[in-house]
């Protein structure tokens, strides 16, 4: 049974609305705009089948002192809310909230971005500073960085994604100085965490996104000038070839999901290692009908394949998120009960 303080942000959210009831419920989540977070919020929905009532109360004061926080700080500003929530809560309780709504009231950096197209971006940054389009990509969503990162010329795919790779920290006070100058420069195509972007996982996140091209001039690129980062970077990242790692269970899950056409194209690119972890996973008659069709098929254009091979990744991934499947990645120290 899960209590107050495990509970994350989603899952409050998730219990209030329940709380609420449907009906309510809905009209909020009308207007969430964000379809990932409203995603994140009805799978817990449907997860919280058992939250004590003790926690629900929590759950209520928590929202109702936020909530009673934004309408001070509307009124009458930061001093004005401190003051009369010190009164109402105390000293400490009273900062724990205001901390709390401020950091939830703080839209992602570089937000202005989100509905630029990707290709005017990519021809927006190609005179800049690889460090400067490492910081704004390392803060977009990874779908839309991929987008970007796939638009930019080889070259700066290369030096873009070791500026991401590499980076750590960003001073706040830095990052807003630059967010303003950024919109203003770019204002023609156009609550977070400021303490930590970019690093390995969020390359991996725009890697895993990006098409076959991309991804392999940014991973021979990181092997070149960075074997070890390249190494740190696979590790989080699941490609084509790595098929091969996944059980026979997991390949046959996966196949259910993909169009025969799909694969076929996906294996007339793919080595004999490959292929034939995917045909012992197939029954003899369709094994036979695949490579029918990969024959039949004749000379396919290369962007075809790759194209087919990404879609294939994509539904791997999206198996994995779900727990249908497990990917061994290379370094994994999982364990498993049996």
């Amino acid at each position: 049974m899960i209590d107050f303080q495990s509970m994350s942000n989603v899952q409050k959210v998730a219990a209030l609305l329940i709380v609420l009831g449907p009906n309510t419920a809905s009209e909020i989540l009308k207007n969430i705009q964000d379809d990932d977070i409203i995603e994140q919020i009805t799978i817990e929905i449907a997860a919280l089948n058992k939250v004590p009532p003790e926690a629900l109360d929590e759950v209520l004061e928590e929202f109702y002192s936020l909530f009673q926080a934004s309408s001070y700080l509307s009124l009458g500003g930061m001093n004005y809310a401190e003051t009369l929530l010190e009164n109402v809560y105390g000293s400490e309780r009273s900062q724990f909230v205001l901390n709390k709504l401020l950091a939830s009231m703080h839209s992602n950096p570089f937000e202005f971005f989100s509905n630029a197209d990707p290709s005017q971006l990519a021809t927006s940054f190609q005179n800049e500073n690889p460090q400067l389009i490492a910081l704004v990509l390392a803060y977009l969503k990874p779908d839309k960085a991929a987008q970007v990162m796939n638009a930019l010329p080889p070259k700066i795919q290369a030096a873009v994604s070791i500026k991401i790779a590499e980076m750590d920290r960003t001073n706040p006070e830095i990052l807003s100085d630059v967010e303003k100058i950024v919109e203003q420069k770019f204002s023609s195509v156009v609550t977070q965490d400021f303490s930590k972007a970019g690093g390995v996982e969020a390359l991996a996140n725009i890697i895993n996104r990006s098409d076959r091209p991309t991804e392999k001039l940014i991973i021979e690129t990181l092997e070149f000038q960075s074997p070890e980062l390249a190494e740190k970077v696979r590790e989080l990242m699941f490609v084509f070839e790595d098929i091969i790692l996944l059980d026979d269970r997991s390949v046959q899950r996966v196949l259910r999901e993909i169009d025969s056409r799909e694969l076929a194209l996906a294996l007339k690119g793919a080595n004999d290692e490959v292929k034939e972890k995917i045909f012992k996973n197939m029954s003899e008659r369709a094994s036979d009908m695949l490579k029918d069709d990969m024959q039949y098929m004749g000379p396919v254009r290369t962007k075809e394949v790759q194209e087919a091979q990404t879609k294939i990744v994509s539904v791997l991934r999206a198996l994995e998120s779900s727990g249908e499947i497990v990917i061994m990645r290379a370094g994994a120290e999982d364990e498993f009960i049996v």
